[in-house]
This record gives C-alpha cells, sequence and structure tokens, in this order.
C-alpha cells in the first residue's frame, strides 16, 4: 500500500530505541523525513544514521521535554533540519522510580504529569499552528493498555495516560475543519529491551534463573494474556502509527486504537 508520506516531515520523540525508534523507521520507510528525537547524542545519531543508510531521510536532534526552553529548542531544530514538521508522535515517555502508590508523594505525580502530558501539551502549542495554515497534519499520542487498564504498580504513569488520551479527544475537535488530525495510539505488552527487563526481575522472582523466554511465556499465559498469546512486535505499531500519520488516515480522528493483541478488557 503506497501511504503518500513522500515530503511529509515528523518528529517522533524519544525515538533512539524501543517503540518511538521503531516508529522513526516505518515513516521514513515510508518517505517521510524524520528527525529522530533524544537525549543520547550518540544513540540519536546511530538512529538516524541507519534510516539514511536504508534510504530514508533523518535528522539527529536533542533535547530535553521537560520545560518550555527545551521543546522550543527542539522546535527550532526541527525547522532548521527540514523547514518544519508536519506530523508529530508524542511517544516520550517517564516511568516512576517506585511501585508504591504515593512513594515520592504529590511531587512525583506531578513530575510524572509534566513529563508524559505537559511536554506533550508544549509541542502541540509551538507545531499545530503551521499545520493549521498549511490545512494539514497530524498529532499522534503514543498511549498505553495502561489507560483505561492501570497497571497496579505504576499508578502515576497509567493516569498521566489516561489524560494523555483524554486531552488528545479534546485536540481533535479544537482542530476541527482544519485538515490536521489528533490521535492515540495505545500498545499493550511489546517486545521491547524493556519488557525484556521486566521478564529478568520476573524469572529471578519467580525461580527461572535468567531464563527470559521462559519468564515471557509465563507472563503472557498469566497476568499479561491476551488472546493474541503473543507480544506485540515495535515494528507493527509503527505500521499502525504510518498508516495513521498517511493521507489515508484522514477519517480517522479522536480515536484511541489499541493494539495490544487484545490486552485491554472491552466494556460492552
Amino acid at each position: 500500500m503506497e501511504l503518500q508520506l513522500d515530503g511529509k516531515r515528523a518528529l517522533v520523540t524519544g525515538s533512539t530505541n524501543g517503540i518511538g525508534q521503531a516508529i522513526a523507521i516505518a515513516l521514513a520507510g515510508e518517505g517521510a523525513a524524520v528527525i529522530v528525537h533524544g537525549r543520547d547524542a550518540e544513540r540519536a545519531r546511530s538512529t538516524a544514521g541507519a534510516i539514511s543508510a536504508a534510504g530514508g531521510t533523518a535528522a539527529a536532534v536533542l533535547g530535553e521535554l521537560t520545560d518550555q526552553a527545551g521543546v522550543r529548542s527542539l522546535a527550532d531544530a526541527a525547522a532548521a533540519a527540514f523547514g518544519g514538521v508536519d506530523i508529530l508522535v508524542n511517544n516520550a515517555a517517564s516511568t516512576s522510580d517506585s511501585e508504591d502508590w504515593m512513594a515520592g508523594g504529590p511531587q512525583a505525580w506531578l513530575d510524572l504529569y509534566n513529563a508524559n502530558v505537559v511536554s506533550a501539551v508544549r509541542l502541540i502549542g509551538l507545531l499545530t499552528p503551521a499545520m493549521r495554515t498549511a490545512g494539514w497534519g497530524r498529532v499522534i499520542q503514543i498511549g498505553s493498555a495502561a489507560q483505561p487498564y492501570p497497571l497496579p504498580r505504576q499508578a502515576a504513569y497509567s493516569a498521566t495516560k489516561a489524560a494523555l488520551s483524554n486531552l488528545t479527544v479534546s485536540l481533535s475537535k479544537e482542530l476541527a475543519g482544519t485538515g490536521v488530525t489528533a490521535n492515540t495510539i495505545s500498545p499493550g505488552p511489546t517486545s521491547t529491551a524493556a519488557f525484556r527487563e521486566l521478564a529478568l526481575v520476573f524469572a529471578h522472582a519467580h525461580g527461572l534463573g535468567d531464563d527470559v523466554d521462559a519468564a515471557t511465556h509465563a507472563l503472557i499465559t498469566g497476568p499479561l494474556a491476551n488472546p493474541s498469546a503473543r507480544l506485540t512486535e515495535p515494528h507493527e505499531i509503527g505500521a499502525l502509527v504510518a498508516l495513521i500519520a498517511s493521507p489515508l488516515g484522514a477519517s480517522i480522528n479522536g480515536a484511541n486504537l489499541r493494539i495490544d493483541g487484545g490486552f485491554t478488557p472491552t466494556v460492552n
């Protein structure tokens, strides 16, 4: 399928590894010029270099998202690289250091909200005016199965993902009639380095030694069971983002699209 992304310019935050990296690669593979964003210069350059080596177009940009000055710097760097941004993918997110519900107190919740929600609001505020003027644009938030199915030991993180999904619906209404759409894509358990670390901790806690494969099987047939009986692969999420980002996704707006193998319970 030709997704008609040639000439489009995409910024993917947190795209030096994992799901974000897969999204950047997918968009570049469909012809978009991609701004690879992260906080580690070597990893950002490596991802951008891999995209370029595969025939795509990419630039590496560093930037802090937790304050307005950092986001402004990122937006300016994106403009310098390709002249602007047509597709914004808010993928970067932090998790809480502790599993305790009130560890760190209210300030820990505020810090995580700033990192996961307000950072996206800052970029939306800076980048969507030009999209409105152009009459075309895409804002895509990377959510989580933690919304609407909160994780029992990551309460603050789950709450930020719920807020992100909610504000995206509001944003789609704010952008009505402009040619700019706003959607959330919510992955479930995904085969990433972070998941493998989780599986290793699970293995140690359940007498499986370092057998990550056995731990993964126990997780996806137990607490993380889903009807597809597998982990989602990052490239599958990248493909869905590319479709939603394309002109073919023009009528998908204000949606929260789950890509979790059926992990999230549905309400009839």
